[in-house]
């Protein structure tokens, strides 16, 4: 990797951050005061990622997409991360998995999503099983030519507002070194379909506005046609276009960091406490170079993860450690920048309430600190046939 950004990814960075800024922060607290987006305040943001020339930018150009590397589209989401995720939201990035659209999904589902005119949602998790997708209980069996699924998911993010969720239910077995484990199949399900049913989720003090659903589902019929991908391959779609979604996580927890950071250096520049501003006092001026020291180090990991896939190199135990650093990282930051503000840093007066909040979902979702810290060693030790 050369360290330093070209003239055209720093270009793109100061777009998106200058959209952030114009276009998401002075909805911010709406969200944070009434937990919701306005259906015309989505569409109007939605419009101008389109007009911005961003919209689905993780995509290829072949079906219409910016075709931005991993690295700047790491870029992007660590500019998104810098807003409430219940507004960049509508700013619009796909699942890369709808890459595995075949024949007519192609149409129906992908391009749609790439223009912005249908909005998708990724169902994985369940009551009884979260990172552990083989214990999944929601099944999708064959009957009559079609397949009938059961079973429920909860904590969707994204799924109150879109047109169709791809859902990954267990649909068979199959022998391995370990014994016989659960095969996955992913389907796309429509809004509205029989049997589909979605209902409100948990309130959660993390992102307020960007709700998680449950979902549902009762003996919902699908044709051959809803499957994506293959029969039985679930996992084989989830290794090549879910993995790296680690990455947004990173990415996002550094600009959310770098926000938090500017707050508290803004803050310990003008207060003044026994004579003097408090970033003179070594005990603050010290958790500002620790901050930004973090932040610095998070981000460079996180450029390097992307960089690695650029190059298509293997980047698990990177892309793992991308995530865990960044995330526990902004926990850490957002602490330090309540501690800097003192009293006034828990008060709604400012939004590091929110910040310190909305942290600590990101060490959880996408795969938990434990997992990334397992998938690192697991890395290590493979290499060395243990």
């Amino acid at each position: 990797m050369q360290y330093g950004l070209s003239q055209e990814q720093e270009m793109i960075a100061a777009t998106v951050r200058a959209f952030v800024e114009k276009e998401i922060y002075p909805h911010e607290e709406l969200v944070e005061r009434s937990g919701e987006v306005p259906a015309e305040l989505a569409d109007e943001i939605r419009r101008k990622t389109i007009e911005l020339g961003f919209y689905a930018c993780n995509f290829p150009e072949s079906v219409g997409g910016a075709g931005l590397s991993h690295l700047e589209f790491a870029l992007v989401e660590r500019e998104l991360g810098r807003g409430s995720m219940a507004l960049t939201h509508f700013f619009g990035r796909p699942q890369n998995i709808l890459m595995a659209c075949e024949g007519a999904q192609v149409e129906r589902y992908l391009l749609p999503a790439v223009r912005g005119e249908r909005m998708d949602a990724l169902a994985m998790t369940e009551p009884g099983a979260g990172s552990d997708v083989r214990g999944m209980k929601a099944t999708a069996r064959r009957d009559g030519g079609d397949w009938v699924l059961n079973g429920t998911k909860h904590f969707i993010s994204g799924a109150d507002h879109a047109d169709f969720v791809i859902v990954f239910v267990a649909t068979g077995e199959e022998d391995t070194p370990h014994g016989k484990k659960k095969t996955l199949t992913a389907f796309l399900v429509d809004r509205g379909t029989p049997g589909f049913t979605l209902r409100e989720g948990y309130r959660s003090v993390s992102h307020r506005g960007y709700r998680n659903m449950i979902l549902e589902f009762d003996d919902c019929r699908l044709p051959d046609a809803q499957v994506l991908g293959a029969v039985d391959g679930g996992y084989a779609v989830m290794n090549e276009w879910l993995y790296a979604t680690r990455i947004t996580v990173a990415a996002m927890s550094v600009g959310r960091a770098r926000r938090v950071f500017d707050h508290a250096l803004s803050y310990a520049a003008e207060r003044e406490q026994f004579g003097q501003k408090i970033g003179r006092f070594q005990g603050v001026g010290f958790q500002l170079a620790d901050m930004i020291t973090e932040i610095d180090a998070a981000d460079l990991l996180t450029l390097a993860a992307a960089d690695r896939l650029d190059q298509g190199l293997p980047a698990n135990r990177e892309i793992a450690s991308a995530k865990l650093f960044a995330s526990e990282m902004l926990g850490r930051v957002t602490d330090a920048a309540i501690q800097v503000h003192g009293g006034m840093g828990l008060m709604d007066d400012y939004p590091l309430e929110r910040f310190w909040r909305d942290a600590r979902v990101e060490r959880i979702w996408d795969g938990t600190s434990e997992i990334q810290r397992h998938i690192i060693a697991r890395e290590m030790l493979r290499a060395l046939g243990a």
